[in-house]
């Protein structure tokens, strides 16, 4: 039978109920979310006359948690839209409902007891085939449902989502012995193609795969800390970047998450184990007390560390954990560290940072990379089937950027082994076995296939198909040609990637000339082209550096030059013979959005931040940017139907002027960065593969480019009018003359310069508009000073 989840039910509306809610209808699932009725009425409903029988009442938590979706930050929603997919109801009055959906999703309170409730009712509701889960983040999916039907039992498993559930990839399955071998395999592809998760397969086990070693890891870097005598600043120093994990480390991690919390899950394994893991689990005294205080964290604005108002602005202190004083934040200064900064990519960072014994750095952090690798080594088969899945559980819910197993290899599994077994320790007898054979690492890449090391051989892993790998591909099929700031690879099916390498992907002269001799490539022998990579970001603008520089200079010949070249390029992606399709995610700014909306279609992740941001650096767009979001945005008016071309130029004007910036690629729809043409994938590994899969499309259906067209423009009148609304901010004080200055600019250049309105232009005439505004703000003082102000400190300057 063909399985479909049309629809989907929540039970329970707390941060992690309302969240799974939210993402479910984020990706188009009409979502029913219900939670307890309350126990008393509040004052407010008092004074409306309400009582504890009225739905209103009935239904107020879990209508309170929906529209609290609107104010937590990140937003859990890719759009206001998002929440009329949501219905509200209470498990009392709206258990009933529970037989219309495909899937339901248990996240009560963890309690054993209370989910067992839950579930026995649950199946009295359900119609026979309903996939039933529990996103229960510690306790054993087994014993929850020991008490249910037969069909309840092969329809149930866990899932647990990582919080916030939109951003955070990973999902654990949790199978038990009933479940149907049908139901796992659906829910796995249902949850990387149209959840867009990491999905592995963990065993039923106290806090399954990521939490068992997260929580592991963070336990002993705290003990090595205290016998180190090390303080909270200098190990966040050591163990976030430098050793490929998150910017937030240690403890900027634990004040995020919320110490209670993390107590909490400590104490699922605490609870359940014995011996030297049970004391590893024991929540050290400085941290009891500092829960006992409420001294929990981000939530609590204190917790490891606070955040106070010097004389300079704001410093931030961390808590000694001694004294349990705060005191001024320290890092962690050694040779080794300087040392480990040097040197390029993760791996070779990792390897230094653990090679010099004695060093304080060093030691500290062998000894947590040793506990670590030992501790995920002895858990295999408990916790997870094959290294594959905790690898990627820890990176996929951790944020690391190697798993243990990938660790290991970078650091050198023979070498790191023979020191282990130098210093006393007890290596698992797999480990030992694996190492008498003659091998030397865990994985192994042949013929373009990645292999894993599983009982004494090597399995090929096995992708999703829609997953593509750039490096993988360069490794099976090669560059058909490259330069300093781009490379251009096939795809297959007639398909050419344009992939941006140049540093943050910015746009130089280097990936301008790639652009160019891209497009003649695939004109003469390819289908068409995609433009994307698997960078950090897609593309965060042009190279600001370059530019300030020529600008200090006075090379404005130089200059215009440059300019005149980008606006080529992005013509030269609008008329291509051959469909060019974007593929942006994450930041895509300036000079990527200007890359961006010129394509012949748009396929965008669903985490794509696209905004034409130039004014906070104290210019407008000059390769294009505003002429094409101002084309796409007139191009979505209905035909034939007379519209106001006013409001369209006004719309571009605030877009442009107030730097605004998509949170989502549906927001990036709503605002014009997207038409409803253009497609959104959910899943970030699946980007490309949806890009191609439209570049086919559009060639199958015989693509044309487009023809020239005349623009209508607002001219003297528009111009007026964008000028008067600029005018009210500056009056307001929310522009300062210099924004004035820019406004100007930018409105000269939607309204076509002084003429009448309704003139049709040629759109050279407004790139020309833009190029001269672009060339003349960059060579004010005030607008050199942002630019330089935005390289230093990462932040526009208000000036």
């Amino acid at each position: 039978m063909s399985r479909v989840i049309k629809r989907a039910a929540v039970l329970g509306s707390g941060v992690m109920g309302s969240g799974i809610a939210a993402h479910l209808a984020n990706v188009g699932i009409p979502t029913l979310m219900l939670d307890v009725v309350p126990k008393e009425v509040t004052e407010n409903e008092s004074k409306q006359g309400l009582t504890l029988n009225d739905k209103a009442v009935r239904n107020r938590i879990a209508h309170t948690n929906k529209q609290a979706l609107l104010k937590q930050k990140p937003s859990p929603i890719t759009s206001k839209k998002s929440l009329d997919l949501i219905e509200v109801g209470n498990m009392e009055d709206d258990m009933e409902k529970l037989a219309d959906v495909d899937w339901i999703v248990e996240v009560v309170v963890e309690n054993l007891e209370i989910k067992k409730q839950v579930f026995s009712r649950v199946d009295q509701y359900r119609k026979e085939g309903t996939i039933i889960t529990s996103n229960t983040s510690g306790i054993s999916v087994e014993k929850m449902i020991e008490d249910c039907s037969e069909d309840m039992k092969k329809h149930f498993l866990g899932t647990h989502f990582f919080n916030p559930p939109r951003y955070l990839k990973l999902l654990e399955i949790i199978p038990t012995k009933h479940t149907d071998s049908e139901i796992v395999s659906f829910m796995k592809q249902f949850s990387e193609n149209t959840l867009g998760k990491g999905v592995v397969e963990a065993k039923d086990t106290p806090n399954f795969i990521a939490n068992r070693i997260g929580t592991y890891g963070l336990q002993i870097t705290v003990h090595e800390m205290l016998k180190a005598g090390l303080s909270i600043g200098e190990v966040d120093s050591i163990t976030g970047p430098l050793i490929g994990r998150p910017k937030s480390a240690t403890f900027r991690t634990l004040d995020v998450v919320g110490l209670d919390t993390f107590i909490q899950v400590a104490k699922t394994v605490y609870d359940q184990v014995d011996g030297e893991e049970k004391t590893v689990f024991e929540i050290p005294n400085f941290m009891k007390q500092m829960n006992e205080k409420g001294w929990i964290g981000q939530k609590a604005k204190q917790g490891f560390y606070l955040k106070q108002k010097g004389k300079d602005g704001s410093v931030i202190l961390e808590l000694n954990p001694e004294t349990m004083e705060y005191e001024d934040r320290k890092k962690l200064k050694s040779p080794t560290v300087e040392m480990a900064k040097q040197q390029k990519g993760t791996k070779n960072k990792m390897k230094v940072l653990i090679s010099q014994a004695g060093d304080k750095a060093s030691d500290f952090s062998w000894n947590v990379f040793k506990r670590t690798l030992l501790y995920s080594a002895e858990l295999l088969g408990e916790i997870a089937d094959d290294i594959t899945q905790i690898d990627n559980a820890m990176k996929w819910g951790f944020g690391w950027k190697m798993g243990p197993f990938e660790t290991w290899d970078a650091i050198g599994v023979t070498k790191s082994v023979e020191r282990m077994k130098s210093e006393g320790e007890a290596i698992p007898a797999w480990i030992e076995q694996f190492l008498e054979d003659g091998n030397e690492t865990f994985y192994k890449k042949e013929n373009g296939n990645v292999y894993y090391y599983d009982e004494g051989a090597y399995e090929q892993i096995e992708f999703n198909k829609k997953e593509f790998n750039i490096k993988r591909l360069k490794d099976t099929k090669g560059v058909i040609k490259k330069n300093t700031g781009a490379s251009l690879i096939d795809l297959g099916d007639g398909v050419a990637l344009l992939e941006f390498t140049s540093p943050n992907n910015s746009i130089g002269l280097d990936v301008m000339q790639m652009v160019n001799e891209s497009i003649d490539e695939v004109e003469k022998n390819y289908e068409g082209l995609v433009i994307g990579n698997q960078g950090t970001n897609f593309c965060v603008g042009a190279n600001l550096a370059l530019m300030l520089m020529e600008a200090q200079d006075d090379n404005f010949f130089e200059l215009d030059m440059v300019v005149r070249q980008f606006q080529n390029m992005t013509l030269r992606i609008k008329y291509a013979d051959k469909p060019v399709v974007s593929a942006p995610f994450n930041m895509t700014l300036g000079g990527g959005a200007e890359v961006t909306l010129p394509a012949a279609s748009v396929q965008a992740s669903q985490e794509a931040y696209i905004g034409l941001v130039e004014v906070g650096v104290g210019l407008i767009p000059g390769g294009g940017g505003t002429k094409e979001l101002y084309l796409k945005m007139l191009r979505g008016m209905p035909e034939g139907v007379k519209f106001d071309l006013a409001q369209v130029a006004n719309t571009v004007f605030e877009r442009v002027a107030t730097a605004k910036v998509s949170t989502s690629a549906v927001e990036a729809r709503e605002l014009g960065y997207l038409n409803n043409f253009d497609g959104i994938s959910v899943n970030p590994d699946h980007l490309l593969h949806d890009a191609k899969q439209r570049v086919l499309a559009l060639s199958q259906l015989g693509y044309q480019a487009p023809k020239r067209e005349k623009i209508p423009v607002v001219g003297d009148a528009g111009y007026a009018a964008m000028l008067l609304g600029a005018k009210q901010l500056q009056l307001s004080g929310y522009a300062s003359e210099h924004d004035m200055k820019i406004a100007e600019k930018l409105a000269y250049v939607l309204s076509g310069g002084r003429i009448k309105e309704g003139t049709l232009i040629d759109e050279q005439v407004m790139l020309d508009l833009e190029r001269e505004a672009f060339l003349s703000l960059i060579g004010e003082p005030k607008t050199q000073m942002r630019m330089q102000h935005m390289l230093l400190k990462g932040k526009p300057l208000r000036n």
